[in-house]
């Protein structure tokens, strides 16, 4: 099964909800093997199908706590979790999606995801649209490598800056910059320099801003996204990982960026960051095991939405007439073969009352003719194939290597004949056969031993 991995842009506060729109989206297509068959950028609309659909979801729309969680599931997990975070958000909790890690931290506590309901549905719902459905979203700290014992100099300041490298700690701080956001409001950080630092507030304000994916703690469990200034970057960076040892890398070789290649060498050239290639990131989110969609967000390819239906339209108005058709040209045939049926029974019966004219109730035309004609043999002096001297002189006809003094019983009863053969007696397999052959019926009782003969007209 193919898979399709999409980067997510972040959500701009200043946009509201009625106008948010998708921009075209970076993009790896892999197949069922792993193999990389496209790369590229497009629209939500012109993305290439796949099996499966992973999200890379901006950092910046997201943010990894570590919580105690209590000992529910399903329905009542999700009612408790805006209680347990409520204290570490500013936005209300309640209009939030919170998707909780299944790798449980030391101490048991657990990882929880946090993000805009609304900004979560949207994008779900329109890549769904699309005719996306088995969907996974992946938070953009879990696709940078796990680096443990990256150098603390990744992070601190380039030389001549107020911080200085620390002692390494031992929770990692990995830093990823994603992407360069273009920006024409000033910067906050360039608001309150100094007047003897006017040309680096100068430089700060002017610069773009960088999307910045942070992740912290062990195996990089946990994280925040910033949008900050290029010029600011690494200065931020190192007074957030203070001691801690830390990596910092640049997503590279992403589709459909090279004209900004220029731009990027201008301001986005980091001390000491490390490239981090498109493919790696996508695949990086491809191997994460935390899926954001859950509760109401759950995956359901087997859920038909509006665009699931305006997709089958034609295939179940086509099964739909066929159906129609299928069901008219099945009782046009029966009420032709009833007609049939009804003309043969009137033949039959006109038969009958012509060949027996004292007949004065017809039931069944087939079975009457023949006691009538039974009946007129038996008249005229003629052996009925039924009775007793005929059925047994088609046994004697058809015994074969069967002695006749091997038989120790003939019974009589209902039109058939009964024969019992003595215990000695060996019957050869071709009797059938040979009755068959001289219009009899015959069949042997596997309990009693004894043959039944009947006339075979």
């Amino acid at each position: 099964m193919s898979t399709l991995i999409v980067q997510l842009p972040p959500r701009d506060p200043a946009v509201r909800s009625e106008e948010w729109q998708l921009p075209e989206l970076p993009f790896l297509l892999v197949d069922k093997r792993g193999g990389t068959q496209r790369t590229g950028r497009a629209s939500l609309g012109l993305l290439p199908r796949a099996g499966a659909t992973v999200l890379i979801v901006a950092a910046r729309d997201l943010l990894l706590l570590a919580a105690p969680l209590p000992p529910l599931k399903g329905q009542k997990l999700r009612q408790a979790l805006p209680n347990v975070v409520e204290d570490q958000l500013i936005q209300d909790p309640q209009t939030c999606h919170i998707a909780v890690d299944p790798v449980a931290l030391e101490g048991g506590r657990r990882v929880v995801a946090i993000i805009d309901r609304g900004w979560f549905r949207f994008v779900l719902n329109a890549f769904a649209s699309s005719g996306h459905r088995n969907v996974k979203a992946v938070p953009a700290m879990r696709c940078l490598p796990l680096t443990a014992t990256a150098p603390a100099a990744a992070v601190t300041p380039e030389p001549g800056d107020a911080a200085e490298a620390s002692p390494l700690p031992l929770d990692p701080f990995i830093v990823g910059v994603l992407g360069h956001v273009v920006s024409t409001a000033p910067a906050l950080l360039g608001e309150v320099a100094t007047p003897a630092a006017a040309p680096a507030a100068t430089a700060v304000a002017t610069s773009p801003l960088v999307e910045i994916a942070i992740a912290r703690g062990e195996h990089s469990a946990l994280g925040e996204g910033l949008a900050l200034p290029a010029a600011a970057v690494m200065q931020t960076l190192a007074a957030l990982a203070g001691d801690h040892p830390g990596a910092l890398y640049t997503l590279s070789d992403l589709p459909g960026d090279e004209p900004r290649l220029a731009a990027a060498s201008a301001t986005g050239a980091f001390h000491g960051a490390q490239a981090l290639p498109f493919e790696q990131f996508a695949r990086n989110a491809l191997a994460s095991r935390f899926d954001l969609c859950q509760f109401e967000f759950a995956a359901q390819p087997w859920r038909l939405d509006r665009a699931t239906m305006r997709r089958l339209r034609v295939p179940i108005a086509l099964v739909a007439a066929s159906v129609i058709v299928s069901i008219i040209g099945v009782n046009a045939q029966w009420l032709q073969l009833a007609r049939q049926r009804d003309a043969i029974r009137a033949q039959e019966t006109e038969l009958l009352l012509n060949a027996f004219p004292k007949t004065t109730v017809v039931l069944d035309a087939p079975d009457q003719m023949a006691r009538q004609l039974e009946r007129q043999k038996v008249a005229a002096g003629e052996l009925s194939p039924t009775d007793f001297l005929s059925l047994t002189d088609g046994l004697a006809r058809s015994l074969g290597p069967v002695p006749v003094n091997g038989i120790a019983a003939l019974d009589y009863r209902d039109r058939r004949l009964e024969v019992t053969f003595k215990p000695e007696t060996k019957v050869d397999p071709d009797l059938q056969k040979r009755l068959a052959a001289n219009g009899f019926s015959g069949s042997m009782d596997s309990g009693t031993g004894k043959w039944t003969i009947r006339s075979g007209q």
